[in-house]
Parts: C-alpha cells; sequence; structure tokens
C-alpha cells in the first residue's frame, strides 16, 4: 500500500532535505565504527546493552524525516462539482428498426452496430435530455426526453425488427419526435435521423415534416445505414426458418439531404460500424452542451502526525541513550 496514495505537498520543496537522511545515516555510522567505547565492569569485546548505544542515532534521523515531510504539508483533497445554469440540449433518435435493419453488411447486424454506437453516444451526454423514437410501417414514442440515461440506453438494447408493421414510414419517424420535442425549453433542439431505406409508408411526406421541422427550430441530422450496392440479409422462410439472401441496398439519399439541409443539419453515410461510430462522434462534437461547472476542493491537512511521530522518535532516543543504553565510563 502507498503510503501517500491520494496526498499531495503543499510545500513539497521540503521533501528534497530527505535526500539528507541516508548520507547522515551513513555518517553516523562511520564515527561509530572509528570510536572506542569504555567499559568499567566488563571486559573489552563483551556484549553489553551499551553496544547498540550508537544505533539509537537512526532514531533522530527517523525523526527528523518525519519533521521534513511534516513541514512539507501532506494533505488529501475532496472534490466536489455542481453544474448551475448553462445551456443544455434535448436529442431525440428516431431509429428505423423495419425489417431490413437485420442486414449483415454492418456486423453482426444493422440494428446491432447501431445499438452499441447509440448507446456509446448517450453515455457520452451525461447532462442532456434524450429521448427514442422508433419508426417502421408506423412510429411510436418509445421513451420520452429523459435524463434518467439507464432507462433509455435498456430501451435501445431491447430494440428489435419485430415491434412494428413492415414498411419504412420516415415521415412519422421525424414527425412523432417533432410532436415530442417542439415544447422543449431548451435552447438547442435535435433529432438524429436514422434508416437503411426509403420512404414507402406512413401518412405525412418527410419533406413537410422537415418543414415543421426548420420551423420548431429544430436541427435534424440524417444517418444512411447500409453499404452501397448489395447485402446479405435474412430472409423468412417456412418454419420460422430463415435463408440468407442478396439483397439491393436501396437508400434514399436525395431525401435524407433535403431534410438535413431544410433544418441546417448534415446527411451521413455509414457503410460499416466504425463509420458509424464516427458519425455518431462528430454529431457529438457538432453538438455540445454549455453548462457551468462549478469545482470545489476541500483540503484537509495530515502534517499534525508526522510532527508529532518525529518527536516522538527524538524523544526516544534521548530516553534510550541515557537509560537502558546508557555507556558506564
Amino acid at each position: 500500500m502507498n503510503l501517500f496514495e491520494g496526498t499531495t505537498f503543499a510545500n513539497p520543496e521540503w521533501l528534497w532535505g530527505l535526500i539528507l537522511i541516508p548520507i547522515m545515516g551513513v555518517g553516523m555510522m562511520l564515527r561509530s565504527q572509528t570510536g572506542t567505547v569504555r567499559f568499567s565492569h566488563f571486559e573489552s569485546g563483551g556484549f553489553t546493552w551499551a553496544n547498540l548505544r550508537p544505533w539509537t542515532s537512526l532514531l533522530s534521523l527517523i525523526g527528523l524525516a518525519c519533521w521534513i515531510v511534516a513541514f512539507a504539508r501532506p494533505q488529501s483533497s475532496q472534490q466536489t462539482q455542481q453544474i448551475r445554469g448553462g445551456e443544455g440540449i434535448d436529442i431525440f433518435l428516431a431509429v428505423d428498426v423495419s425489417y431490413s435493419m437485420e442486414a449483415l453488411d454492418l456486423k453482426p447486424t444493422r440494428l446491432e452496430a447501431l445499438k452499441v454506437v447509440a448507446n456509446e453516444f448517450v453515455k457520452n451526454r451525461p447532462n442532456d435530455r434524450i429521448g427514442l423514437v422508433v419508426y417502421a410501417g408506423e412510429a411510436y414514442t418509445q421513451v420520452p426526453l429523459t435524463t434518467d440515461h439507464e432507462v433509455l440506453t435498456s430501451a435501445v438494447k431491447s430494440l428489435n425488427s419485430d415491434l412494428l408493421e413492415p414498411g419504412t414510414a420516415v415521415g412519422m419517424g421525424l414527425s412523432t419526435a417533432l410532436s415530442r420535442i417542439k415544447d422543449s425549453e431548451a435552447e438547442s433542439k435535435v433529432v438524429i435521423l436514422m434508416t437503411d431505406g426509403e420512404n414507402n409508408r406512413g401518412e405525412i411526406d418527410p419533406r413537410s415534416a422537415a418543414r415543421l421541422a426548420r420551423e420548431l427550430g429544430v436541427r435534424v441530422y440524417t444517418i444512411g445505414i447500409g453499404t452501397k450496392g448489395y447485402a446479405m440479409m435474412p430472409t423468412r422462410i417456412m418454419n420460422g426458418r430463415k435463408m440468407l439472401q442478396r439483397v439491393k441496398v436501396n437508400i434514399d439519399e436525395d431525401l435524407l439531404r433535403e431534410i438535413a439541409d431544410a433544418t441546417e443539419g448534415r446527411y451521413f453515410r455509414a457503410q460499416n460500424k466504425e463509420q458509424l461510430a464516427d458519425i455518431y462522434q462528430e454529431i457529438d462534437r457538432l453538438e455540445k452542451s454549455k453548462i457551468e461547472e462549478l469545482k470545489f476542493v476541500q483540503y484537509d491537512e495530515h502534517f499534525y502526525p508526522w510532527a508529532l511521530a518525529g518527536l516522538l522518535f527524538i524523544a526516544a532516543e534521548f530516553t534510550l541513550k541515557n537509560t537502558l543504553f546508557r555507556s558506564v565510563v
């Protein structure tokens, strides 16, 4: 165990004095070897307690070392943080959970890769309220805006492609998120819209939802998930079994760019898990919370025990030299 673990020193320059301690100790030992001790009651070369008298000087050296540490003022500190005021951000994740999200071009699947990356994003934003909307052929709010990120990450982990009706209702996903974030009083409001397909369901046109987002002051970042070309995707067959099928990846990138541009957001394309992680990191950098963080540090002094220990060692040397280890001339 480190004696000084978690300890800082207010006057660390005093610690240089500890270098002198071993030098002084060596000097004392050399003097004791060249000196003579005279005894009146025992023959020369016989053992007495007085033979140990020179070694008691080590006690005063230890005491001096303790005082040097005391003068260096060892301290421990406790730091507390308080968040006060500042500009928070409300964020909704709008996640496509259509069956095509089971495709294997992002490892292990598009949806599983998204879960990991999205939860890492949530973990890195402890001061923001974040909500979750899921959509396929329809859309609903799975988690409203919350700072309880444990609930949110648990909901993200539970996502699967069997939650909703088949299809991809991009407009419904975006508008559902907007309906939840529109009354937010946060200075900055953001929706991160993710899909791996084309809008083919829903009563709300995605472009109309984008115009509404602009009117509400909501910035939308759009992410197209999937490789360009073809991807392997499990297809359900009889008796609940599945087989892999090579299918063409169709993402309406023009639509996603329009949505992002209309709301002063950005469009990204993730063709693998690493790119998806980079995109979330980029959004994290673009949307930083402005939080006023106050730090309070309380210092506790610990020089008293060292000063007392030094006094006790020196007192012990004086007592032993004049009692048990006293030489008789």
